[in-house]
């Protein structure tokens, strides 16, 4: 394989290709590596569009009058054109994918209105500041946020024998139960994986050493001194006791209890497949290779969980690095990466999300606490090929005169286009149809 082709690989599958007047890696595999050190988990550019959500809407309540509500969603199609804004002028493209990566991996939706104010702060501050660290702190961070505990109801849920549980049961209130849904979850999605080996008692015990785990200020919740909205450890909602989990006791220690069992599901041997599964489909292929999987799953059990150490392994996969394009960019990838080629800004926000909305992908909305799937299956069909085609003519009829496509196309991928795709771009019958022409090229398309 040749430099050239080393070099496309980086900008284009580990990142969202070429920025105009941005030079190719000299070295790619060392300019991915290098990412790491320089990511900046804070940039000025999501600082720009705070997310000011009322409080009643903050928390579930329907009391918020038009004015209120209006405020509330362009704060959040706001923190949608920063989030970007950031991936599209990123100089560490590749740990701006790992954000979106680790955010799809714990997601949370804003199907729910509460969730939807806090869905950019679980990113922005729940994820960002995390994915350079071990995976026990990103687990515990993402566990923990606000986001997660009202999205999966943890924040309602309640030790039968804690003295909260044991008083709402003398005066038969509701909600006052063991809610399993974050242990699940947990253990399902977030670390070892279904069927790797957990018991329905180990959901069980684990939500129960989840109980006290709470958000500040909630309708019906404690009173408390926190900060409304903030993650609280409320003692008279945890259930008392020794727990046991994957054939471990773990003392009753209040809030630490959970904390010392996630540590634990954290260094199984099933986590370090599951992540290092979903980190090769993510990169190298919707099949990876097994050996590629065994080889990053071990890099994740030798360094107890490293995200740089397991991140230098999953660079250092040669399968990652064949020429085949292996991957059919999601909408939110493709999108990134005509905004980045094209040089478009995010100046419209509305616009945006609600192109990415049509496009299947709505932000920090997949639905399903699984997350948006990561194959070609859900995002390659000739409807979602059509939405595609008017999107990019979308963004080029927006920004009339800033685009030549026949020059972007060089550049993005230095000369290397294929005949029939660089014919087509020629041929156009003007600019924005040439830059959809582009923007749906198979070289594009795919990474």
């Amino acid at each position: 394989m040749t430099l050239l082709h080393d070099q496309l690989t980086a900008h284009n599958r580990f990142g969202f290709g070429l920025a105009p007047g941005e030079a190719p890696a000299q070295d790619p595999r060392d300019w991915l590596r290098s990412q790491v050190g320089r990511f900046d988990p804070k940039p000025a550019s999501l600082s720009r569009a705070k997310g000011p959500a009322p409080l009643d809407l903050l928390l579930g309540e329907t009391g918020a009058d038009k004015t209120e509500r209006k405020k509330f969603y362009d704060a959040f199609r706001a923190q949608i054109a920063d989030r970007l804004e950031t991936a599209r002028l990123s100089d560490t493209p590749f740990m701006e994918r790992l954000v979106h990566f680790w955010s799809n991996h714990f997601a949370v939706s804003a199907d729910k209105r509460a969730t939807a104010a806090l869905s950019a702060g679980f990113e922005f501050e729940g994820i960002r500041p995390h994915i350079t660290g071990k995976f026990i702190d990103l687990l515990e961070s993402a566990a923990t946020h606000p986001a997660m505990l009202l999205y999966l109801d943890q924040s309602r849920s309640i030790g039968p024998n804690s003295s909260v549980g044991r008083s709402r049961a003398d005066r038969q209130r509701r909600n006052s139960g063991l809610n399993e849904n974050l242990a699940r979850e947990i253990l399902e999605l977030h670390s070892m994986g279904v069927r790797s080996g957990y018991s329905q008692d180990d959901i069980e015990e684990l939500a129960r050493a989840l109980t006290g785990y709470t958000v500040a200020s909630m309708r019906g919740g404690p009173a408390n001194t926190a900060a409304a909205g903030s993650f609280v450890f409320v003692p008279a909602r945890h259930e008392p006791g020794t727990r046991r989990l994957l054939g471990k006791r773990f003392p009753q220690a209040g809030r630490d209890q959970a904390r010392q069992m996630l540590q634990e599901i954290a260094r199984q041997p099933a986590t370090a497949e599951f992540i290092a599964t979903k980190l090769a489909r993510h990169f190298i292929a919707d099949n990876p290779p097994a050996a590629s999987i065994a080889r990053i799953a071990t890099a994740f059990r030798g360094s107890d969980g490293d995200l740089p150490t397991v991140y230098r392994a999953l660079i250092n996969e040669e399968a990652a690095w064949r020429p085949a394009k292996a991957k059919f960019k999601q909408p939110w990838e493709w999108t990134v990466s005509a905004m980045r080629s094209g040089g478009i800004s995010a100046q419209e926000p509305r616009f945006l999300a609600r192109m990415l909305q049509g496009l299947g992908q709505k932000i920090w909305a997949p639905g399903s606490p699984a997350g948006f799937p990561d194959e070609e299956a859900r995002w390659l069909a000739p409807d979602a090929l059509i939405r595609r085609a008017d999107a990019a003519l979308q963004l080029a009829t927006r920004h009339p005169g800033a685009l030549d496509a026949r020059m972007i196309a060089d550049h993005a991928f230095q000369g290397e286009l294929a005949d029939d795709s660089r014919g087509a771009i020629a041929g156009a019958s003007d600019p924005d149809q040439a830059f959809a022409l582009f923007a749906m090229s198979p070289e594009f398309l795919w990474r």
